[in-house]
């Protein structure tokens, strides 16, 4: 099985594409390719997933242990023929200054070879410092394929080489020219493939530019395994009739861990899909999960869909446990005002949601649990945040799930608003080892509904 790690030496330099091509051109060569994404991403796991045909696992030092991030990985891959990761801006940046949550780390953890985007533009010999320092950083990396980006001409294209190849003993394996607009962007990153009405088009083009640009036979393994038949693999939304939870799954919520959904199934219960825009009303459910997405983009849509509005705030009013991210707070809301706009919203928390030209809060938090309704007594959950949103007008008194010892929350020391049976926060939680959030979420939805002892 090959393995490859694709990273950069910051942010912006085309990994995700690089990524995205190499992926999906894999793929409709026949081999079955398991993608990943380091850190806590929703938006670039979303077009590794469509171009793979099967689900793209988050590994994320702040989150799991590197036991637990090695063990997922091996599990995820097992019988792939390529493992694919996407690493996250440089190859040796991260929280920690000492790197051991740097992607050289996740590569070594992981023991897999190392492919260097680099951003080509304004740059010809200097290419060659760049690469013998970045060899010489950490010799136990496996670092000697370099993927040129943002290569104007062929003559740039021939500086380069021949910078590279008189005085490293890097590979190139392709030299890409610049094409703009493959996916457009808005204020948190790519656009998400659930909201790209061009997904089809868009993803061919990058995978044709990776075809003719990249000699990906030196990438790929010779040989498909056999007995591999290459399907598209979705989470199987359905299982026992213990639960059924609710999860809302349309053009405006999308932000799910794949892992996390799978954990519901594995605890036995069933995910009914729920679509706060075309649904008329919610279907029989014992508990809902609203994640993030982008509701700003969408909210005429939310707006008009009235009934639906009103079956989720009666069924909250009739004590439905309902966990709600990020976008999902801000479907709760009284309104959402973005671009000048302002959209009616479900009126369950009596506040306002604005939208803000720049980041409200973004990256990792860290929470101690309050007088959680999920029966919580937990200090230091890790998490993340990305959001331009912000709580303006808040005209009632509410409990709060979360503490904030870092990040920014609702106010910059709270998250996590508390209402009946529901909870709403800016934190993106995930399930894992140090902390099952959905094994609590479960347990609550249970008592409350007097299922305890299922």
């Amino acid at each position: 099985m090959q393995s490859l790690l694709i990273s950069s030496t910051k942010k912006s330099s085309g990994k995700t594409i690089v990524t995205i091509g190499l992926s999906g051109l894999a793929t409709k060569l026949g081999y079955s390719v398991q993608t990943f994404k380091k850190g806590p991403d929703f938006i670039d796991p979303s077009w590794l997933s469509y171009v793979s045909k099967r689900p793209c696992f988050n590994l994320d030092f702040n989150t799991m242990s590197p036991d637990e991030i090695s063990s997922t990985y091996q599990l995820r891959v097992n019988g792939s023929d390529i493992g694919l990761i996407e690493g996250t801006k440089g190859l040796y940046d991260g929280i920690s200054t000492d790197g051991r949550d740097s992607n050289a780390e996740l590569a070594k953890l992981l023991r897999t070879e190392v492919l260097l985007v680099i951003d080509c533009k304004g740059i010809t010999r200097g290419i060659a410092p760049l690469l013998q320092g970045y060899k010489k950083f950490d010799s136990k990396i496996k670092l000697n394929q370099v993927l040129l980006n943002h290569v104007s001409t062929s003559r740039h294209e021939a500086k380069l080489l021949s910078a590279i190849r008189q005085y490293t003993d890097f590979k190139v394996l392709g030299a890409i020219p610049p094409i703009n607009n493959l996916i457009d962007e808005r204020h948190l990153g790519l656009i998400p493939s659930f909201q790209d009405h061009n997904k089809n088009s868009n993803s061919k083009l990058i995978i044709s530019t990776m075809k003719d640009n990249v000699d990906y036979k030196k990438i790929y393994p010779k040989k498909i395994k056999k007995q591999q038949e290459i399907k598209e693999r979705k989470i199987i939304l359905n299982g026992t009739k213990n639960l059924t939870i609710g999860v809302a799954i349309d053009s405006a919520f999308g932000f799910y861990y794949p892992d996390d959904l799978e954990k519901i199934i594995k605890y036995g219960h069933k995910i009914k899909k729920v679509n706060l825009i075309k649904d008329r009303e919610l279907p029989a459910l014992d508990g809902l999960f609203i994640g993030g997405g982008f509701p700003e983009t969408q909210a005429g849509e939310l707006s008009k869909n009235i009934s639906m509005k009103k079956s989720v705030k009666s069924a909250i009013e009739n004590h439905l446990p309902v966990y709600a991210e990020c976008g999902g707070l801000m479907y709760l809301a009284n309104n959402l005002k973005f671009n000048r706009k302002i959209s009616k919203m479900c009126n369950v928390f009596d506040i306002d949601i604005i939208m803000n030209t720049k980041p409200i809060g973004r990256g990792y938090t860290i929470l101690d649990s309050l007088e959680h309704p999920w029966g919580i007594k937990k200090k230091n959950i890790h998490a993340h945040e990305f959001h331009y949103s912000s709580v303006v007008n808040r005209k009632k008194r509410y409990k709060y799930a979360f503490d904030i010892k870092r990040g920014y929350g609702i106010n910059g020391k709270k998250d996590g608003l508390i209402y009946k049976n529901t909870i709403a926060s800016f934190s993106h939680l995930r399930s894992c080892n140090s902390f099952d959030w959905i094994k609590y979420f479960i347990k609550h939805i249970k008592r409350v509904n007097g299922k305890a002892n299922i």
